[in-house]
C-alpha cells in the first residue's frame, strides 16, 4: 500500500522535485539521482512512520538536503551555500517559483541539440516521472537503449552547456516549438502506434495528455499549448471507437460515434476556447485542433463539414508547407469537390521524394483510386502501402482492404506479372553476389512503385523513368547509370523494349575529389546520431572503404587491440571510433555492428546473417550510408573521406 503510495507521489511530483533541483546544482543528471535518492529514502521510511500529510513537499526538502551535502563536498560551496540556506528556509508547502523551475526543465529536456528520440526520452524519465524500463516498453526497444539515450541526452546537455532558464523573448517562440514536438510526438506514438502488433499504446498517450497539460498550466497564456492540448484531447476521446473486437482498425467514417468520449471532447473544446482567449496569430496546432473540433461537431461521418475541413488544411498547409500537411489536405479536398480533385493533389505528391517510402500516401492514393472504381491501381497501391508500414495490425488490416478489390487479373498474351518477372530474372544462376546485389535493389523499387501484379507487357520506358525521378533523380551519376544498367539486361532478359529508353546516360567525372578535412570534419563527429558518428570515425580512422566497414559483424571486433577481422584482412582504428563503439554495440553480442533505421518490411526481408538477433532489424546499406553522409557533409562522399 505504502509502495503504492510512493509510486503515485513520484509520478505528480518529480517534475518540480527534479526541476528545482536542478536550479539548485545545474546539473539535470545530477538533480535526478538526487531525486532518486530521496525516493529511496521515502521507500524505506514511509512504511513504518506512515505518509506525511505533505508527500511532495517531504520529498522535495529531503532532496534540497542531499544536494546541500553534495554541494559541502563540493569546490562551489562558498558560492552556494547562501543560496541554499535561503531555499531551505521556506515551508515545504510553499511552491513559489517551482511552476517556473518544471517549465525550465521542460526547455532543458526539449532542447532542439538534442536529436528527436533522445528529447522524447529524457522529457518521459524527468517530466513523466517514467522508468527507463517503462520507456522502453512504451516505444518498443531495448530498456538499454532508453537508458543510454537518456545518459547521452544528459551528457551532451552538460557538455554544451545549455543554461537552467528560460530561454530570451525572440527565442521563446522557436524553443517552445521544440517542447510542444517533443509532447506530440510521445502522443502519435501512442495514438498510432508505427511498429509492433498493437494499433494503439494508450498509456503513451495519455502522458502526453498529462505533459500537455502540465505544460498549459505552467504557460497560460500561449495559444499554442491550448491548441495541442484541445488536439490531443479531442484525437484521444476516439480511441475506444478506432480498433474493433479483434484489434483491427476502424476508420474515422466507420467509427461508432457512441463510443467517443464525450467528457474529452469537452474538454478539448475548453481547450481549444481558451487557445482562443489567449489571442494572437492561428498557429498549426490551433488550426489542427480547429479541425479536430469540425469532426468532433459532426453528428455522423455524412453530416461532417468537409469544405470547412478543407479550408483549414489550406490555412495550415500555407502555414506549414510540408508533404505530410498536404497529403491531409488532398484527403480533404477529395472528400469536399470528390476523389479526382483529391487525386490530382496525390499524383503531385507521388512526384516528391521525401514521401517515396511514406506509407500513408499509398493509402489515401488506393482510396481515392477505389472510389474512381480503378480497383486494379487500388489493390496495387494497398499493398505497397503493407509492405512499408512497421505496424503489424496495419499491415493485416490493408491486406485484408486489398483482397476486397478486384483480384488483378494479367490480361490475355500479356505474359507474366512484374514481381514474377523480377524474381525469374533475380534467381538467374549465372548473376554474382554484387552483380545480384545492385539489381536487386533496382528492380525491387520498380517492382514496389509500379506494383508486382502489373502486367509486364504494361510497363513502359515513361512509367520507368517517372520511378528513377523520384527514386534516384539526384542520385551520382555512377549510381544512376547503374541503374539504369540494371534495366536494360532486365529488358533484355524479358524480350521486352528497352525500358531505359527515356533514361540518358549521365556523364560521369574522373576528377579525384578532395578529401573531407579540417572544419568539415569537426561538424561531422559532431553530429546527434551515434551511428552514423561511429561509421564515419571507423572509415575515416581505418582508411578501409565503406563496404567493407559496413559488413562487419560484432563478432568480427576486437575492442581492446582497437581491431577487426574483414575477409581475410584486418583493418585498425583510432580513439574517436574506439571511444564511441561500445556503447553503439551495447546489449548487442552478435550480428551487424551497423543496422538499418528500422525493421524490415516482409516483402524485403534480408538473409538471416544481415539481421539483428537483438533488435530484428536489417544491416544499414551503403546506398542509405552514402545518402546521410552527402546529406551531413554538404556533397562529399565516403570516397572522400580519407584517412589523415
Amino acid at each position: 500500500m505504502t509502495a503504492a503510495a510512493v509510486d503515485a507521489v513520484w509520478k505528480a511530483e518529480s517534475a518540480r522535485i527534479v526541476a528545482g533541483l536542478t536550479r539548485m546544482v545545474r546539473d539535470v543528471g545530477l538533480a535526478e539521482e538526487l531525486a532518486q535518492d530521496a525516493l529511496v529514502a521515502a521507500l524505506e521510511q514511509w512504511p513504518t512512520q506512515g505518509v506525511p500529510d505533505n508527500p511532495g513537499a517531504w520529498l522535495m526538502t529531503a532532496a534540497k538536503r542531499r544536494a546541500v551535502d553534495h554541494l559541502r563536498r563540493g569546490e562551489r560551496q562558498e558560492r552556494k551555500h547562501a543560496e541554499i540556506a535561503r531555499t531551505l528556509e521556506q515551508e515545504p508547502s510553499e511552491t513559489v517559483g517551482l511552476d517556473d523551475d518544471v517549465l525550465r526543465l521542460m526547455f532543458i529536456s526539449s532542447h532542439p541539440v538534442l536529436p528527436a528520440e533522445e528529447r522524447a526520452a529524457l522529457t518521459l524519465r524527468l517530466l513523466g516521472g517514467l522508468t527507463s524500463e517503462e520507456i522502453a516498453r512504451a516505444f518498443l526497444v531495448p530498456e538499454q537503449t532508453v537508458a543510454l539515450r537518456v545518459a547521452k541526452a544528459k551528457r551532451t546537455l552538460a557538455e554544451e552547456q545549455i543554461p537552467f532558464e528560460l530561454p530570451p523573448g525572440p527565442e521563446l517562440a522557436t524553443r517552445l516549438a521544440s517542447v510542444l514536438e517533443v509532447i506530440y510526438l510521445i502522443f502519435n506514438e501512442g495514438y498510432s502506434a508505427t511498429a509492433g502488433d498493437d494499433l494503439t499504446r494508450p498509456a503513451l498517450a495519455m502522458e502526453a495528455l498529462r505533459l500537455g497539460r502540465l505544460l498549459a498550466g505552467l504557460a497560460p497564456d500561449e495559444a499554442e499549448v491550448h491548441g495541442l492540448v484541445a488536439l490531443m484531447e479531442i484525437q484521444q476521446s476516439r480511441s475506444a471507437a478506432r480498433t474493433g473486437p479483434s484489434g483491427e482498425p476502424v476508420q474515422l467514417h466507420e467509427q461508432d460515434r457512441a463510443l467517443w468520449d464525450q467528457e474529452l471532447i469537452n474538454r478539448g473544446f475548453a481547450s481549444m476556447l481558451r487557445a482562443r482567449q489567449a489571442g494572437g496569430p492561428l498557429g498549426p496546432y490551433v488550426l489542427q485542433a480547429a479541425i479536430a473540433v469540425s469532426h468532433a461537431q459532426a453528428a455522423s461521418a455524412q453530416e461532417t463539414n468537409w469544405v470547412q475541413i478543407a479550408a483549414l488544411y489550406a490555412a495550415l498547409a500555407r502555414l506549414m508547407p510540408s508533404p505530410v500537411v498536404q497529403l491531409n489536405r488532398a484527403v480533404a479536398v477529395g472528400m469536399a469537390e470528390g476523389p479526382a480533385a483529391g487525386l490530382a493533389l496525390v499524383d503531385e505528391l507521388t512526384r516528391d521524394p521525401a514521401l517515396k517510402d511514406y506509407h500513408p500516401l499509398s493509402v489515401v492514393h488506393g482510396d481515392l483510386l477505389a472510389r474512381l472504381g480503378r480497383e486494379e491501381e487500388a489493390r496495387t497501391q494497398l499493398e505497397r502501402a503493407a509492405s512499408l508500414t512497421r505496424n503489424a495490425a496495419e499491415r493485416a488490416f490493408l491486406l485484408r482492404r486489398a483482397a476486397t478489390l478486384t483480384a488483378v487479373l494479367v490480361a490475355e498474351g500479356a505474359g507474366r506479372a512484374l514481381g514474377e518477372a523480377v524474381e525469374g530474372f533475380l534467381s538467374r544462376a549465372d548473376l554474382g553476389a554484387g552483380t545480384l546485389r545492385s539489381y536487386g535493389q533496382t528492380l525491387r523499387r520498380l517492382r514496389l512503385d509500379l506494383g508486382p501484379r502489373t502486367p509486364l507487357a504494361a510497363v513502359d520506358a515513361a512509367r520507368v523513368a517517372g520511378v528513377f525521378a523520384l527514386a534516384w533523380g539526384t542520385a551520382a551519376p555512377k549510381t544512376w547509370n547503374r541503374h539504369r544498367a540494371a534495366v536494360r539486361s532486365f529488358s533484355a532478359w524479358a524480350g521486352l523494349p528497352d525500358l531505359s529508353a527515356d533514361l540518358d546516360r549521365r556523364a560521369e567525372s574522373r576528377e579525384r575529389r578532395p578529401a573531407v578535412d579540417g572544419p568539415g570534419l569537426s561538424a561531422l563527429w559532431r553530429h546527434p546520431s551515434l551511428r552514423e558518428r561511429t561509421l564515419w570515425r571507423l572509415v575515416h580512422e581505418s582508411g578501409a572503404g565503406a563496404r567493407t566497414v559496413l559488413s562487419l559483424d560484432v563478432e568480427d571486433l576486437d575492442l581492446e587491440a582497437r581491431r577487426a577481422r574483414a575477409g581475410r584482412t584486418w583493418i585498425t582504428w583510432g580513439d574517436g571510433a574506439a571511444e564511441l563503439l561500445p556503447e553503439l554495440l551495447a546489449g548487442r553480442p552478435r550480428g551487424p555492428v551497423f543496422l538499418a533505421d528500422r525493421r524490415p518490411a516482409p516483402a524485403r526481408m534480408p538473409k538471416p546473417a544481415d539481421l539483428c538477433p537483438v533488435t530484428g532489424r536489417g544491416r544499414l546499406s551503403y546506398e542509405r550510408s552514402e545518402y546521410l553522409f552527402k546529406r551531413a557533409s554538404g556533397g562529399f562522399t565516403l570516397h572522400q573521406l580519407a584517412y589523415h
